[in-house]
């Protein structure tokens, strides 16, 4: 089982994800988000609000998830949004041509469908589904788009939408207005987009319903500074640039080089400071959002597989075990070509005036069509003649015909129904579309990351018990499992040793060492660490058929015993046993879908009730709790730990005492005691800057 069954598997078992449809037997490419999931997934968008509309100050808007035609063709989806797909004449399986040869072509998505078909017929590739070999048709176009029509009798054409994108660009000029008429600006949105997927097989990496969240910011063509760029100029960053990727064995770490943004931008590797400074951004979000910044790259788009209009684009990878590096994040320069698009499809000036610092005299034509004839001539059509008029030069308006294209036709008009003149004007700005800055964020991919990198299989560390077992051989001993939950991350090797009346397991790695002395006689146990620390540990029952119950006494904080026994025997003596491993997802704090475990130490209902008041407590300042006091602590803790919950409150005795309980930490299983007074506030702080965070005050 590779890592990605073991984190589906606990996904679904947990509640994070679970299959759509699955009454009914499910379809590939859709995914319901459980309990856990869900929360988890507001978390890391909220994360990104915090950076995107908070800290940058771009505002959010939300726009239909369904378009109308016309914005899909100006945007290119309606023509040019589409996979290589081919079809296996003996299955009838579809799949995407181009994933057919990804071992054989290091970017097989800039291939002709022709040359996709060649390849795949030179190196007899297998039909995934049945085996078979020559046996895939012609490789053709398949939009992506999801088909609709909206409304009933005329039934207009629409498409669910493909990305967020549109919403925003189809905005601009209502943003503008709202930002004041001053570049540059942000907004962002966040919401589901649809692409109808060929053949998704990769789980959650490839949905054909997912999250997006976008970012457009709208900026001076003329000017792509950035004006808190020294602030981030320092950053070290994962580069892959285009360069790097044409010849690998440049580096030893796969063309990856680490340089600091500002490197980067005067090294021209990034285009410029505005697109570096979003580069920073997405990476601070990412490590937020718990991806392992050794496992994360920047990969910059090679010059055959960037689109033509862009000036750089950047991906942002991960790698994963089972799909090797993953792109869930796009981050480009588009240029002005969004805006330009919709300008020209929708006939609407979507330009904006930059302000010179001091008015210029400038000479332009003034074109002066009549009016009285150009109605009559072209009646439908008049308003957009006359704006292509207006668009004319000066060298356009000599000769006996004027010519001009209007929706796609050539329209002569006579020159004696347009009159022009050259004029001096003073100007104090110029009229330009502003250029896009675009970072693209796939949520589900990021959601899936994460708990992959956070995810560890941590193997259980278990010490010798000596006990007595009933028979004629009182004297004689038994070997046997006993977990023993000490705070000694240390523990490798242990020395078992037998004196007069007691049994000592002593522990040893490098000058640390701990020693448990046994005392059957007296019917209790002593811990001792290196440092001098040392704690009483009682014996609840004794001996008791063949096995030693030890349990940790409430009033001692030094030991942070706690043990349980098992009846499996140790096979060598003198070793540790690893006998199973727990499930971790080491998630941030802030990303946790359940930040604290309130966990009674018994059932018992003195335990139980101050646990619900401090459930309570916590949720009225806001935590997300969760209560469980189903089975021993130590499965409770492992159950946490399972989900990803960095902290675990617990009850006990003590609490009853001196109204103090104690805080386990997921990651180390360190524990502090606190006053409940404090409790909130504690785990606030270990929330914003870690378990050993002070109280604030």
């Amino acid at each position: 089982m590779d890592t990605y069954e073991k984190i589906i598997g606990l996904a679904k078992r947990r509640g994070f994800l679970w299959n759509s449809f699955e009454l009914y037997g499910g379809t590939a490419g859709f995914y319901d988000y459980g309990p856990l999931g869900a929360t988890m997934k507001r978390r890391i968008e909220d994360i990104w609000r915090d950076i995107y509309v908070i800290g940058e100050g771009f505002y959010e808007i939300e726009t239909p998830t369904i378009g109308i035609e016309p914005v899909f063709v100006a945007s290119g989806h309606v023509h040019g949004f589409s996979d290589p797909m081919t079809v296996c004449s003996n299955c009838d399986s579809a799949f995407r041509a181009d994933h057919l040869i990804k071992d054989i072509v290091e970017i097989p998505d800039t291939l002709s469908a022709p040359e996709i078909k060649q390849l795949i017929d030179e190196h007899d590739i297998k039909c995934p589904q049945c085996g078979g070999v020559g046996m895939f048709g012609e490789v053709f176009d398949f939009n992506l788009m999801f088909k609709t029509t909206i409304g009933s009798g005329t039934q207009r054409m629409g498409y669910l939408r493909p990305e967020t994108a549109q919403g925003m660009f189809i905005n601009f000029d209502r943003l503008f207005r709202f930002y004041r008429e001053k570049l540059p600006f942000g907004v962002t949105q966040i919401g589901k987009a649809y692409r109808n997927e060929i053949s998704p097989r990769q789980g959650v990496i490839r949905l054909r319903e997912f999250t997006q969240a976008e970012a457009e910011i709208f900026i001076n063509p003329r000017d792509k500074s950035h004006p808190r760029f020294s602030t981030i100029k320092n950053t070290v960053i994962r580069f892959y640039p285009a360069s790097r990727q044409q010849n690998d064995s440049d580096s030893d770490s796969d063309g990856v080089i680490e340089l600091t943004v500002g490197d980067a931008v005067d090294q021209g590797i990034v285009a410029h400071e505005f697109l570096a400074y979003h580069l920073v951004l997405t990476n601070r979000f990412l490590v937020r959002a718990g991806i392992d910044p050794a496992r994360l790259r920047f990969r910059q788009h090679q010059p055959d597989e960037m689109a033509h209009y862009a000036v750089d684009c950047w991906d942002a990878e991960v790698l994963t075990d089972r799909f090797g590096w993953v792109e869930i994040v796009g981050i480009a320069d588009r240029a002005d070509y969004d805006l330009s698009s919709h300008a020209n499809h929708s006939q609407h000036d979507l330009s904006v005036v930059l302000e010179y610092d001091t008015p210029k005299q400038v000479e332009r034509i003034v074109i002066k069509p009549d009016m009285s004839m150009i109605g009559p001539l072209y009646k439908g059509k008049a308003g957009k003649v006359l704006a292509a008029l207006k668009n004319l030069k000066e060298e356009d308006l000599n000769g006996d015909e004027i010519n001009i294209t209007v929706d796609g036709e050539e329209i002569r008009i006579p020159r004696d129904v347009v009159e022009y003149e050259t004029v001096i004007e003073e100007v104090r700005g110029e009229n330009v579309i502003p250029h896009v800055i675009e970072p693209s964020f796939g949520i589900d991919r990021i959601i899936y990351a994460a708990l992959e990198h956070s995810f560890e299989e941590e193997p259980v560390r278990c010490l010798f018990c000596w006990d007595r077992v009933p028979g004629n051989d009182s004297r004689r001993l038994r070997k046997r499992l006993m977990e023993v939950y000490t705070g000694i991350d240390w523990v490798e090797n242990a020395e078992i040793h037998k004196s007069y009346g007691c049994k000592t397991i002593r522990i040893l790695k490098d000058e640390n060492s701990a020693e448990i002395i046994i005392d059957e006689k007296e019917e209790k146990a002593t811990i001792k660490i290196s440092d001098g620390r040392f704690g009483s540990l009682s014996v609840k029952k004794g001996v008791r058929d063949g096995l030693l119950y030890i349990y940790r006494v409430p009033v001692s904080e030094k030991t942070g015993v706690v043990a349980r026994t098992a009846t499996k025997e140790i096979p060598l003596p003198g070793t540790i046993i690893r006998e199973s491993g727990r499930y971790v997802l080491h998630l941030p704090a802030e990303v946790a879908p359940v930040q604290v475990a309130v966990l009674p130490l018994l059932t018992r209902e003195e335990l139980i009730d101050p646990a619900i008041k401090i459930v309570d407590i916590l949720r009225r300042s806001g935590i997300f709790v969760s209560y469980d006091d189903a089975g021993t602590i130590g499965r409770r803790y492992r159950r946490n730990d399972e989900i990803g919950t960095p902290f675990s409150v617990t009850i006990d005795y003590d609490t009853l005492d001196d109204g103090t309980v104690t805080i386990r930490d997921r990651d180390s299983m360190v524990q502090v005691r606190v006053q409940v007074r404090e409790l909130a506030e504690k785990v606030h702080a270990m929330m914003r800057s870690g378990f050993d965070s002070p109280i604030p005050l």
